[in-house]
C-alpha cells in the first residue's frame, strides 16, 4: 500500500478539500448534465476566474474608446461619439448571442464562416471551447463577445460629426454579421483558412484592428467630407485633452484583459502577453511624442496617448508569440508608422476625422508583419499546449507570407464589404447615412441625441443670447458702476458662430 502524498511540512495532501481535475470525456453538446454531474471538474477555477476578469477588462475598453473619440472631436458632437460606442455594445451583444458566436466559433464551422448550430447560444455551456480546451464554451462565448463589441465600437467612430445614428445602428448589426464574424472565424476557429494555413494572430491584429480600421476608412469615404473640410473651419484642436487621457487610461488597463486574456488560461503565456502589452504601449507613446516634439517643439499629451494606442494595437497579434525585448521594437515601429500614416488620409482625399485607419488599420498591419518576424516557439509554448514553428527570426520565413496574406485579405474584405453594406443601407428610405448640413452645423449632439456632453446650449442662451435673466434682479447686472462688463455685452452673432465651429 502506497504512503500518502506529503508536502515539505508533513501535511497529508490527500486530506485537503480541493476538486480534482477530471479529463473531459463527455459526448453531449452541452458538456454534460448539470443535474447529475459537476460540470466544474473539467476546468481549473483559476483559469475561469482570470477569464471572467479579462472579460470585464475588455468591456472597460469600450468607454475608453468613447472618451478617446469624444475628446478628439468638437464639443458639439462629443456626446454622440460616446453614445455610438456604447450602443455598439448593446447591438453587438445581442447579435453575438443571436447568431454571431455561432457564425464565428461553431464547432462545425467551415473555412470561411460557421453555421447556425449554436444560434441563440444553443448547446453553449460546459463543453471545451474551440479556442482552448481549458475553458468552457459559455465562458469563451462571453469573452469573445466583448471582442466583437470593441471592434464595432472602433469602426463606427467614423461617423464623427456628420453621420446619422439610426443607419449606423443598422450598420452595426449587419457589419458584425457579414464582416467581423467571417474574419474571426477564418482567423481563430481551427477550421478557418488562415488558421489552417498557419497564420498566427494572438488577440486580433486582423479581426479587430485591420477590420475596424479599414471599415472606418470605408465609412468615411461613403459619408463624404465634413462641412468645411480643407478650410479654416476644420482647423481645430481636440476639444478636451483630459478626456483623451482618461480614454487612454481605460484602454491601457483594459488591454491587459484583451491581450493577456487571449492566452485563455491563467498561465505564463498570459504573463508574457501582459509584459509585452505594457512595454509596447509605453515605447509607442514615447516615440510618437518625440516625433511630434521634433516638428512642433511641444510635448503633446495627445501625441503620447495616440502613440500608446498605436503600440497597443501593434503588439496585439504578437503579444503571446514574441519575446519581451521585441515589444520595444513593436512600440518604436508602430509609434513611427502610425504617426506618419495620419498623412495618408490627405493623399487619399478621405476625411478620416479621428485617424482610425492610421492607428488601427496601419497599426494592425505593422503588428501582423512584426509578429511573423519575431514569433518564437518557446514563447507560444508557455501555456504548455501551443506549438508553432516560429517566425522569420528563427528561419521560418514563410510565416511572413502567411501574415501578409492574412492582413491583405482582411483589409480587402472589410473595406470592400463595408462599402457595399453602406451603399445598400443608404438606398433604404429613412436610412440615409449623412446628416443634413443644418444638423452638421448645430452638431450631432443636438441634432441626433438631443442631449449634450456640455451645457453649451444653456451657455448660449444665458451668456450669449441673454436668456431670461432680468438685469435688475441679478447682482452681476452690468450697471454703470460695475467694474466687470456684463457677459451679455458679447456680440450674439459672433458668439453663435464661434460656438458652431467648436
Amino acid at each position: 500500500m502506497s504512503s500518502p502524498a506529503m508536502n515539505s511540512e508533513g501535511l497529508d495532501l490527500g486530506s485537503l478539500n480541493y476538486t480534482t481535475l477530471v479529463p473531459y470525456n463527455e459526448t453531449i453538446p452541452t458538456g454534460g448534465n448539470s443535474l447529475t454531474q459537476d460540470l466544474n471538474v473539467h476546468y481549473e477555477s483559476g483559469d475561469i476566474a482570470w477569464m471572467l476578469a479579462s472579460t470585464a477588462l475588455v468591456l472597460l475598453m469600450v468607454p475608453g474608446v468613447g472618451f478617446f473619440y469624444s475628446g478628439l472631436a468638437r464639443r458639439k458632437s462629443a456626446l454622440s461619439l460616446i453614445w455610438v460606442t456604447m450602443m455598439a455594445v448593446g447591438v453587438t451583444s445581442f447579435q453575438w448571442f443571436f447568431w454571431g458566436y455561432s457564425l464565428a466559433f461553431s464547432h462545425s464551422a467551415g473555412r470561411y464562416i460557421g453555421d447556425l448550430s449554436n444560434i441563440g447560444f444553443r448547446n453553449v455551456l460546459a463543453a471545451p471551447s474551440v479556442g482552448s480546451e481549458r475553458i468552457p464554451d459559455l465562458l469563451f462565448a462571453v469573452y469573445q463577445g466583448m471582442f466583437a463589441s470593441i471592434t464595432v465600437a472602433l469602426a463606427v467612430g467614423a461617423v464623427a460629426e456628420r453621420g446619422r445614428m439610426l443607419p449606423c445602428v443598422v450598420f452595426m448589426f449587419i457589419w458584425s454579421t457579414v464582416i467581423y464574424d467571417a474574419i474571426a472565424c477564418w482567423t481563430w476557429n481551427p477550421a478557418g483558412w488562415v488558421s489552417r494555413m498557419g497564420g498566427i494572430d494572438f488577440a486580433g491584429g486582423t479581426p479587430v484592428h485591420i477590420s475596424s480600421g479599414s471599415a472606418a476608412l470605408a465609412y468615411s469615404l461613403m459619408l463624404g467630407k465634413r462641412r468645411g473640410h480643407g478650410t479654416h473651419e476644420l482647423n481645430f484642436r481636440p476639444h478636451n485633452v483630459t478626456q483623451i487621457i482618461i480614454g487612454t487610461i481605460f484602454l491601457w488597463v483594459g488591454w491587459f484583459g484583451f491581450n493577456a486574456g487571449s492566452a485563455l488560461s491563467a498561465s505564463m503565456r498570459a504573463v508574457m502577453a501582459a509584459v509585452n502589452t505594457n512595454l509596447a504601449a509605453s515605447v509607442g507613446g514615447v516615440t510618437w511624442c518625440l516625433l511630434d516634439y521634433r516638428l512642433e517643439g511641444k510635448w503633446s499629451a495627445v501625441g503620447f496617448c495616440s502613440g500608446v494606442v498605436a503600440g497597443l494595437v501593434a503588439i496585439t497579434p504578437g503579444s503571446g508569440f514574441v519575446p519581451a525585448w521585441s515589444a520595444i521594437l513593436f512600440g518604436v515601429v508602430a509609434g513611427s508608422s502610425c504617426n506618419y500614416a495620419t498623412k495618408v488620409k490627405f493623399f487619399l482625399g478621405i476625411d478620416d476625422a479621428l485617424d482610425i485607419f492610421a492607428v488601427h488599420g496601419i497599426g494592425g498591419f505593422v503588428g501582423n508583419i512584426l509578429t511573423g518576424f519575431f514569433a518564437a516557439d518557446y514563447i507560444a509554448h508557455l501555456d504548455g499546449r501551443t506549438v508553432i514553428q516560429g517566425g522569420g527570426l528563427t528561419g521560418h520565413w514563410i510565416q511572413l507570407c502567411y501574415q501578409l496574406a492574412d492582413s491583405v485579405s482582411g483589409f480587402a474584405y472589410s473595406f470592400g464589404g463595408t462599402c457595399i453594406i453602406l451603399f445598400l443601407i443608404n438606398l433604404i428610405p429613412g436610412l440615409g447615412l449623412r446628416a443634413s448640413e443644418e444638423a452638421e452645423v448645430i452638431g450631432m449632439d443636438d441634432a441626433e441625441i438631443g442631449e449634450f456632453a456640455y451645457d453649451f446650449v444653456e451657455f448660449t442662451r444665458d451668456v450669449v443670447n441673454g436668456g431670461d435673466l432680468l438685469d435688475d434682479d441679478s447682482k452681476y447686472s452690468a450697471d454703470a458702476d460695475s467694474p466687470v462688463p456684463h457677459e451679455k455685452a458679447f456680440s450674439t452673432s459672433v458668439g453663435e458662430d464661434h460656438l458652431r465651429s467648436r
